[in-house]
């Protein structure tokens, strides 16, 4: 999970800085301090550990003094909230553009995601199609999250009632910020797994109590 905060990092950082240049710069750092540069590095750190070159270290200064303030949460935890400092930063100062640039940023590192799914499941010998996708995902499932998923034909449906990140932007009031990961990721990972995989997300547990989902992949003929 390390590895895939820094990759999630990157890749906002990437669309933010892009759209928005040295301010943009300015803002991700104050997201990263905001967020805590001790708990950052350690992000960071296993991040490379885990084989992800990310930008995450380019918003750390070397000589900090911050203490780690979030020791008991876990990396769900953790990635929610440097997440949400980020899009808090960019969004206050740019509102709409600021959403779109790290929605943006969202749904790259959600494709690539997809495209990482879809080489796993060539190594297994097996094609990307619509059985495949779950069985080969690349973020555990733990006991934080609570959902039920059912195979029926043309598509996976899927209904979570229990999401940390979702949790933990509900407990941090951080429900704007969040959201913009949530309106994103699964469109994104599914269709870089296979472009011709259709999402239909149309309940949030940040507005509605629950995550509802549709994949629908026709079988090939």
């Amino acid at each position: 999970m390390h590895n895939i905060t820094t990759k999630l990092f990157t890749h906002v950082e990437k669309s933010v800085v892009s759209k928005f240049g040295e301010e943009g710069e300015a803002l991700i750092q104050k997201g990263v301090e905001n967020f805590g540069f001790k708990d950052a590095e350690i992000i960071a750190t296993q991040g490379t550990v885990d084989g992800e070159n990310h930008t995450l270290f380019n918003y750390i200064p070397l000589n900090h003094s911050m203490e780690n303030k979030y020791q008991n949460l876990t990396i769900y935890a953790l990635m929610a909230k440097l997440f949400a400092q980020i899009s808090k930063a960019v969004v206050d100062r740019f509102g709409e553009q600021g959403k779109d640039a790290v929605r943006e940023g969202v749904r790259t590192f959600g494709e690539e995601r997809g495209r990482g799914i879809a080489q796993r499941a060539r190594v297994n010998g097996e094609v990307n199609s619509r059985e495949n996708y779950l069985t080969n995902y690349d973020m555990g499932r733990s006991e934080l999250f609570t959902y039920t998923t059912e195979y029926k034909p043309g598509e996976i449906e899927q209904n979570f009632t229990v999401c940390p990140f979702g949790q933990q932007w509900a407990d941090d009031d951080m429900h704007e910020y969040g959201i913009l990961y949530c309106q994103m990721i699964d469109p994104a990972v599914a269709k870089g797994f296979n472009p011709e995989f259709e999402v239909e997300h149309d309940k949030y547990i940040l507005k509605d109590g629950n995550c509802h989902f549709r994949f629908k992949l026709a079988d090939k003929k």
